[in-house]
C-alpha cells in the first residue's frame, strides 16, 4: 500500500495550536504552531516524545491544515515536530504561501530539505547530525546544552552556518539550574552567541 504522506498531501498532525513563540529569535511573537508526528532522532531529553511515532497521529489533508491556520489572527505559522523534514513539505508550504502566511521551520536538519520558508531554526542533534545542505539555509542555530561536551558541538555547527545566522545556546529544561550559569559565562566569553530560554514554560502556555 502506498505511503499517503509521500506526495505531501497528507501529514500526521499531532497537534496545532495558537500561542506565542517561546524560543529563539522570535520569542514573544504570536504564531500558529503545526506539530507533525514522526521523528527518528530520539533525543533522550526530548520533551515531546509522544511525537516520535507518526502512527499515533491522524493523517490530515493539507487543505484542512491550511484552513485551520486561517481561523486565527497571526500570519506566522511555525512548523515543528517531531522532525518535519521527514516529509515532503512542498504542498503545505505552497498552500500556506497562497494564503499570505509567513512560514517558520524548526528542524534538526537530519533529512533532505523541502518546502519554502521565511525563517529556519536549525537545532542540530548529535545522534543524527544535519545534512550539509541545510546549514546555509539556517537563519538561526539553536544548540541545546545538556553538559559540557555540547559547547564543542555548538562551535562545530556554528562553523558551518552562514555569517549572518543568529547563534543561540539553550539550556535543556530538566537541567536548567545546573547548566544555565555555564551558558551565561560562555556567552560572555564568546559574545557572538546569545542565550535562548523556553519562555513559554515560564509563562505556562503551549
Amino acid at each position: 500500500m502506498p505511503d499517503p504522506t509521500q506526495n505531501g498531501l497528507f501529514l500526521p498532525l499531532m497537534e496545532d495550536f495558537y500561542t506565542l513563540q517561546g524560543e529563539g529569535a522570535h520569542t514573544g511573537k504570536a504564531a500558529y504552531f503545526l506539530r507533525v508526528g514522526g521523528c527518528d532522532v530520539g533525543c533522550y531529553w526530548c520533551d515531546v516524545k509522544e511525537s516520535w511515532d507518526p502512527k499515533l497521529h491522524p493523517l490530515t489533508a493539507i487543505e484542512n491544515i491550511v484552513n485551520r491556520t486561517l481561523e486565527h489572527s497571526a500570519k506566522t505559522v511555525v512548523l515543528t515536530g517531531g522532525e518535519p523534514l521527514i516529509y515532503n513539505l512542498d504542498p503545505l508550504c505552497k498552500g500556506l504561501k497562497e494564503k499570505g502566511m509567513s512560514i517558520h521551520l524548526e528542524t534538526s536538519g537530519s533529512h533532505p530539505f523541502s518546502g519554502q520558508f521565511d525563517w529556519i531554526c536549525l537545532s542540530p542533534k548529535k545522534k543524527s547530525p544535519p545534512i550539509r545542505e541545510i546549514y546555509p539555509k539556517a537563519n538561526e542555530l539553536k544548540v541545546i546544552i545538556f553538559d559540557e561536551s555540547d559547547y564543542a558541538w555548538a562551535e562545530e555547527n556554528a562553523s558551518l552556518v552562514s555569517p549572518d545566522c543568529i547563534l543561540f545556546l539553550q539550556p535543556e529544561w530538566s537541567r536548567m539550574k545546573q547548566v544555565t550559569p555555564g551558558i551565561i559565562d560562555y556567552v560572555m566569553q564568546h559574545p557572538r552567541w546569545k542565550v535562548s530560554l523556553q519562555t513559554h514554560k515560564y509563562l505556562h502556555i503551549p
